[in-house]
């Protein structure tokens, strides 16, 4: 599904040629629909609410299988070990198939995701579309990837070896705030275009175009 319209497309393109015309640094932008599917978050949920439900179980037993003896006939008998097993399994197989499946309502599952997982997945992503797009493709090594990953709601800057050596990671803040400030508003193309414009002063600060510099990396936005 596109996130973005042709419109803000042009509008980001715009802002990438436009920010480019001062510096020898290449601005590359992403958008993503998320950054990571999460099963393993789910399948961490679904696995721990089945070992709490047999826990609850073997400490205490009685009332679920007077329950059970209830729901059979409400005739109670003489629980052998074996089928005292089978219903710890099969109290812990049913709740984790229940919680597996009411993760797949998507609003709940990324609930479930804790923030600090979320971070360090959008990160690692970033930093593996910056090594496919924009690392080490300029002669200068000047190549800046700004993502942004809609469901996790977090964006980053990752910049290569070059401008990292002279801009320190925290001169980016800026740039991320101004973004981040239009994209909640629901502004995605606007927030976009402000981050590539305070991202494209910064590098005309420290990376100044330079006589015969070429466009080496596309202007066009990535979608993923």
């Amino acid at each position: 599904m596109a996130m973005m319209d042709d419109a803000g497309r042009q509008l980001v393109s715009d802002a990438v040629t436009a920010a480019e015309g001062a510096t020898s640094g290449e601005i590359v932008t992403v958008l993503a629909d998320s950054s990571d599917g999460y099963t393993d978050v789910a399948l961490l949920w679904a696995a721990g609410a089945a070992f709490t439900a047999m826990s609850v179980f073997a400490a205490f037993p009685a009332p679920f299988l007077e329950a059970w003896d209830a729901m059979t006939g409400g005739w109670g008998h003489e629980w052998t070990s074996g089928e005292i097993a089978s219903m710890v399994i099969a109290l812990g197989l049913v709740k984790f198939l229940g919680v597996w499946l009411v993760q797949q309502w998507q609003p709940l599952k990324w609930l479930l995701v804790p923030g600090p997982v979320k971070t360090i997945r959008v990160h690692n992503q970033a930093v593996r579309q910056f090594r496919v797009g924009a690392e080490r493709r300029t002669t200068g090594r000047t190549g800046v990837l700004i993502y942004l990953s809609m469901r996790e709601r977090r964006a980053e800057i990752v910049a290569d070896e070059s401008i990292a050596a002279k801009v320190p990671a925290e001169v980016w803040g800026e740039a991320m705030g101004d973004m981040l400030a239009q994209i909640r508003k629901g502004a995605i193309a606007e927030g976009l275009a402000v981050g590539i414009s305070d991202v494209g002063f910064i590098l005309a600060e420290h990376f100044p175009r330079g006589a015969g510099d070429v466009n080496e990396l596309p202007d066009r936005l990535i979608e993923v």
